[in-house]
C-alpha cells in the first residue's frame, strides 16, 4: 500500500507527495506538526496540513527571503526575525558577520525542537550566540516593541492555510 501526503490549495488544485514514512506527528499548543520522509522532496515540515519546507528545495525560500533583504540594507546590526521556527532564515541571517543580534519571536517552542531533531541541516545555527530567542506572539511582541531594528523579516505561517 502506497502512502501520499496532499495538500489541498484551492478546490480545484491540491500537491501531492509519495511517502516513505511518516516520522512526527503532533499537535502542540498552536498548531498540528507533521514530518514525513518522501521520495522526491526528502524530509518535509508541515504545520496543519501546510507543507513549510521540503529539504530539497528550502534553501530556495530561506535564501531569498534573507538574501534580498541584506542586499538592499547597507549596515545591518540588529535584525528581527518573526517566526521561522524551522531555522532556515536564521541560518542564512548567521552567515553575515556584522550582524550582532537576532531576536527570534517564534510563538511554538514544538516547531524549533521538531526541526532541530529531524532536520538538523536547516536548524543548524540555534545555538550561535548571537540569536536571542523569545517564545511569543509575534504581532503581540511587535505591539509592545520598544527601541528599534535595522531589519525585520516575517516568516510565518500563512494565515488562512496553503498559499
Amino acid at each position: 500500500m502506497e502512502l501520499w501526503f496532499e495538500e489541498h490549495n484551492t478546490d480545484d488544485a491540491y500537491f501531492a507527495l509519495r511517502v516513505k514514512k511518516q516520522l512526527f506527528s503532533q499537535k502542540s499548543d498552536f498548531q498540528q506538526i507533521d514530518i514525513y520522509d518522501t521520495y522526491e522532496f526528502g524530509l518535509v515540515l508541515v504545520m496543519d496540513g501546510a507543507i513549510m519546507l521540503t529539504e530539497k528545495d528550502e534553501f530556495i525560500y530561506h535564501e531569498m527571503i534573507v538574501h534580498v533583504a541584506m542586499a538592499v540594507h547597507p549596515d545591518v546590526k540588529k535584525v528581527l526575525l518573526i517566526g521561522g521556527g524551522d531555522g532556515g532564515a536564521l541560518r542564512e541571517l548567521c552567515l553575515y558577520p556584522g550582524i550582532e543580534q537576532i531576536d527570534m519571536v517564534e510563538i511554538d517552542p514544538l516547531v524549533i525542537d521538531v526541526s532541530k531533531k529531524y532536520l538538523p541541516k536547516v536548524a543548524s545555527a540555534f545555538s550561535d550566540p548571537r540569536l536571542n530567542l523569545i517564545f511569543a506572539d509575534g504581532l503581540r511582541y511587535v505591539r509592545h516593541l520598544k527601541g528599534s531594528y535595522d531589519l525585520m523579516i516575517i516568516d510565518s505561517t500563512d494565515p488562512f492555510g496553503p498559499g
